[in-house]
C-alpha cells in the first residue's frame, strides 16, 4: 500500500496556505492558531453571529469545536456551518466532552445532522456519544472502558467505518492508537506519546489542521489519515527532545517546534500507518 499521499498532503497544507476559519474553544484558541501557522496554513477565529458568514466566506474550510459553548457560539456556528456548506467548504467537527452534558450531546448531534460535515474528530467516547452507543463521558477525556489498542483494533475500525457510512463523516478516533475511515476503509495510525494528553489543546490543534489538510488535499480520508499522523509524529519529534527539567510546558512548546519544521518527506518516512482490514 502507498502511502505517498501523507507527503502530498502536507506539501499541499505549505504550498497552497490553506485559511481556516475557527470557531472553537477558548482554552485552547491560540494553540489552534499557532498549530496552523506552524504547519503553514492561516487561521481567522470569530464566533459573533454578526461576523462568522463574511469571515466563512473568505476561508476554505470551517473547524467546528463545542470545547467552550455557549448560546451566542451555537448559533455563530450554525450560520458559518451553513454558509461553509453553501460554499462546499470542508466542515471538521470536534464534539469536544459528546456525551458529558445534555446541551453538548444535542448541539454535536444537530450539527451533524444539519451540516454536510466532511470528517468528526474526535476520542473514541465523544464518537461513540454521537453514534448512541454506550459510552459514560469523563468530562472531555476518554474513559479508559474506550481506549483502543490491539486487543479491539479490529472492532474500532468496524464501529468507525459503519460510523461514516450512517453519517457520511470521516471517522478521525483519537488514542493511543488512532482510527481514521471512512464507509469503505480505516487506517490504524501509531504515531504520538502520552505526553500529547498532558497538555491544553492537543486535539483541537489537531482538529484544526484537519480541516487545513482538508482543504488542501482532495480526498478526504487521505487528508484526515496525514493529519492525524503529523500530529502525531509531531508528538513523537517533541517528546525525543525533551531534557531532565522539561515538562508539560516545555513540551506544548516543542510541539510546535516540531508541526514547523515537518516535512512532508519528513512525514512520509516517520508515519506508522496501516490499513486495517
Amino acid at each position: 500500500m502507498s502511502l505517498e499521499f501523507l507527503k502530498d498532503a502536507a506539501d499541499a497544507v505549505r504550498a497552497t496556505t490553506p485559511l481556516v476559519h475557527c470557531i472553537t474553544n477558548y482554552v485552547t484558541v491560540n494553540d489552534c492558531a499557532n498549530a496552523l501557522l506552524a504547519a503553514g496554513a492561516s487561521p481567522i477565529m470569530s464566533d459573533e453571529l454578526e461576523d462568522v458568514v463574511d469571515i466563512t466566506s473568505i476561508c476554505g474550510g470551517l473547524d467546528l469545536n463545542i470545547g467552550t459553548l455557549n448560546l451566542s457560539s451555537i448559533e455563530g456556528m450554525r450560520a458559518a456551518g451553513h454558509k461553509a456548506a453553501e460554499l462546499g467548504h470542508p466542515i471538521v467537527l470536534d464534539p469536544v466532552g459528546a456525551g458529558a452534558s445534555k446541551l453538548r450531546i444535542e448541539i454535536a448531534c444537530s450539527l451533524l445532522d444539519e451540516l454536510p460535515v466532511r470528517v468528526v474528530r474526535g476520542n473514541m467516547s465523544e464518537v461513540k456519544a454521537l453514534a448512541g452507543a454506550s459510552s459514560r463521558a469523563r468530562g472531555v477525556d476518554v474513559n479508559p472502558a474506550d481506549v483502543v489498542d490491539d486487543d479491539n483494533l479490529a472492532e474500532a475500525a468496524a464501529f468507525a467505518r459503519a460510523f461514516a457510512a450512517k453519517t457520511g463523516a470521516v471517522a478521525a478516533i483519537t488514542g493511543p492508537i488512532d482510527v481514521v475511515a471512512d464507509a469503505r476503509r480505516a487506517f490504524a495510525i501509531r504515531n504520538g506519546v502520552a505526553l500529547q494528553g498532558k497538555i491544553t489543546g492537543a486535539g483541537c490543534m489537531l482538529t484544526a489542521l484537519t480541516v487545513a489538510y482538508e482543504v488542501a488535499h482532495a480526498d478526504a480520508l487521505e487528508a484526515a489519515v496525514a493529519a492525524v499522523a503529523s500530529m502525531g509524529l509531531a508528538g513523537q519529534v517533541a517528546a525525543a527532545r525533551m531534557g531532565e527539567l522539561d515538562g508539560n510546558g516545555s513540551f506544548r512548546t516543542y510541539l510546535l517546534d516540531a508541526l514547523y519544521n515537518q516535512t512532508g518527506d519528513a512525514l512520509l518516512s516517520g508515519a506508522l500507518v496501516e490499513e486495517v482490514r
